[in-house]
């Protein structure tokens, strides 16, 4: 007993020792809580203390503190580093001048050198004064390095190094280094001794990096279309886009992502973190056309990537691309780049990528005029497609030959109710005529994805940018003969001639298609194949790459002469009716389709269904 007693006693001061530790731990983390609220106010009231003081700056005309105004940052050097006078430092290569400002270390601007904007004047795709980047740490306080200048540590042609100090021991290293002949920039943040300047709970550091990019083409409409925010996530090569053809759009991640770009029909500034960004946010907001700084649209990322901040000394890579839109360009970074590109999905991204850039790029080696290269490549996809084209037209003239049998049919089942023995009297037809009801129809459909292809091509293509031909001095944007100096809704304020000339050909070619089919019961069809379609075209055309309107009427037009030499050499209507009458005559009995078989059967049953209800109406009776 007395042994059960002594264990008990044992037992009770065991735990009372244990709660006693536990109070003394959770008493140690409070006050260490306490203190680091604290810091965090303290840090707080000295940011709203900093924004007072500068509106008051503002307000008398300084935009600096007085001399005898509280620091606002705990650190000696940070608080000078915030108060030094903003320095510019500029490197570059033979494809790039990167501007930086020691105000965060961040890019003050990016000009390319090879390329101009539509008025000639010089390609900033980073305009000074139009960007802001900024890492948000915890440093014993909260800090913004956009309101901090770095120190220049060292310089050269193409490396730039800056550095944030808290003491002679511990900074924070931006090093910029161009690559030669090259439209990388590698950015590496270096973080030297912060173990013991970095929060140790925070293994997270934010960025956010906005930039207002300008316009930098002909037209407004075409540009915005194709521009947008481009991403990647970390755990597949999939490349997304987000907020093309919307005014504005916001998305928010919680998987990592590998990339960003803010992408301009033909130029982009990505950024890449090989370590994966873990989160965030992507935002993109277009611009009015008519706004006077004539920016395009503002693209923003406010996402974060992970630190270890126990350790003593640690490099963050990342890296930017700023550069143009160019296939094979992007393609060589082994990124997946080249798919910010809007090439269209699996089966059209497809046809672009492995048959009509590598034709275009091809034929470039040999011809200097875009115009012809163009030419060319229509007559070649024309050439192509064309055994699908005289398998269309041929089905076309039978059906055409066969229109007086078509018409007896209708008028021997003229009711309503006789719908399915006309039905299968037309199938017998074709079937003893071996015509196809789909014969004309599945060779288009089997062009469409080529056409769609190209459609898809030339608005993107960068190769066509400021590329002039005949009257067109920009076969990337629209082509304009004249000018009305204000703006028609859907129209525009210009007009196009290849837009113009597009929708005649599309004339021409509709009015010879509608003399090969009878349209006497379609005039609504007839009116929207022969005038709406053109009409329509011209007016959405007005506006897009005068390539593409250039494409359309040279296929249009390769189109109507392809018919007329069918029609002529290849096609003898006589003899296709003289061929159908001599099948239709024939014994052999045609072997029946599945789809013949399924209607014949379906015939039956309705006759079976209408014998019995005359069945049972006359029982009743």
């Amino acid at each position: 007993m007395s042994s059960e007693k002594s264990s008990s006693v044992i037992g009770f001061v065991l735990i009372g020792v244990i709660l006693l530790l536990f109070s003394w731990y959770n008493t140690k983390q409070y006050e260490k809580q306490v203190e680091s609220n604290r810091k965090f106010q303290d840090s707080l009231a000295m940011v709203e203390a900093k924004e007072a003081f500068d509106a008051v700056g503002e307000a008398n005309g300084t935009d600096t503190l007085q001399a005898d105004s509280a620091p606002l940052y705990q650190n000696t050097l940070i608080n000078e580093a915030s108060n030094s006078a903003e320095e510019f430092v500029t490197i570059e290569n033979s494809k790039l001048a990167l501007t930086v400002s020691t105000r965060g270390a961040q890019p003050h601007s990016v000009l390319i050198k090879d390329y101009f904007c539509y008025d000639s004047t010089a390609l900033y795709l980073v305009r000074p004064g139009k960007s802001s980047f900024d890492l948000e740490l915890n440093a014993d306080q909260w800090l913004n390095t956009s309101d901090l200048n770095f120190k220049v540590a060292y310089s050269g042609e193409n490396t730039l190094g800056m550095r944030l100090h808290f003491s002679d021991t511990s900074y924070i290293e931006a090093v910029y280094v161009l690559q030669e002949d090259s439209y990388l920039v590698d950015y590496n943040l270096n973080f030297v001794g912060m173990d013991k300047v970095l929060d140790p709970r925070t293994n997270q550091i934010e960025m956010d990096w906005s930039v207002d990019l300008p316009r930098l083409e002909k037209g407004y409409t075409n540009e915005k279309n194709y521009s947008a925010v481009a991403y990647r996530y970390a755990s597949n090569t999939n490349v997304k886009t987000l907020g093309q053809r919307k005014d504005a759009v916001k998305e928010t991640f919680s998987s990592s992502l590998r990339w960003f770009g803010f992408q301009q029909q033909f130029f982009s500034a990505i950024m890449v973190a090989p370590q994966d960004f873990t989160g965030g946010t992507l935002t993109n907001k277009f611009y009015e056309e008519g706004n006077p700084d004539r920016n395009l649209m503002r693209s923003e990322a406010d996402l974060t990537f992970e630190i270890d901040p126990r350790n003593s000394s640690f490099t963050v890579p990342f890296s930017f691309y700023f550069g143009p839109n160019h296939y094979y360009t992007l393609k060589s970074f082994g990124e997946g780049f080249e798919k910010i590109i809007p090439l269209g999905g699996k089966v059209i991204g497809t046809i672009s990528r492995y048959v009509i850039i590598p034709v275009f790029n091809w034929l470039r080696q040999y011809i200097a005029s875009y115009g012809i290269i163009i030419l060319i490549l229509t007559i070649l996809i024309k050439a192509v497609i064309s055994p699908l084209t005289l398998r269309s037209y041929k089905s076309s003239a039978k059906m055409k030959v066969l229109q007086p049998e078509i018409q007896k049919i209708n008028e021997r089942y003229p009711k309503q109710e006789d719908a399915m023995k006309k039905q299968q009297a037309t199938m017998d037809l074709y079937r003893k005529a071996g015509v196809s009801m789909f014969g004309g129809c599945m060779p288009v459909l089997l062009q469409f994805p080529i056409l769609w292809a190209m459609f898809r091509f030339f608005p993107a293509s960068f190769e066509l940018r400021q590329q002039s031909f005949l009257w067109a001095d920009d076969l990337s944007g629209y082509d304009s003969i004249l000018n009305f100096g204000f703006n028609i809704p859907l129209y525009g304020d210009h007009v196009s001639l290849f837009a113009l000339l597009m929708g005649a050909s599309m004339w021409v070619y509709s009015k010879m298609t509608l003399t090969q089919v009878n349209t006497t019961q379609m005039p609504g069809m007839k009116f929207m194949q022969l005038w709406f379609m053109p009409i329509f075209m011209v007016v959405l055309c007005n506006n897009f790459s005068a390539g593409l309107s250039y494409y359309y009427m040279l296929s249009n037009l390769i189109t109507i002469g392809q018919n007329w030499a069918i029609r002529k050499w290849f096609v003898d209507e006589k003899k296709i009716y003289a061929a159908i009458k001599e099948k239709s005559a024939s014994n052999a009995a045609p072997k029946k389709s599945k789809f013949r078989q399924r209607l014949d059967e379906a015939y039956r049953i309705q006759q079976e269904q209408m014998k019995a209800q005359q069945k049972n109406r006359g029982g009743r009776k």
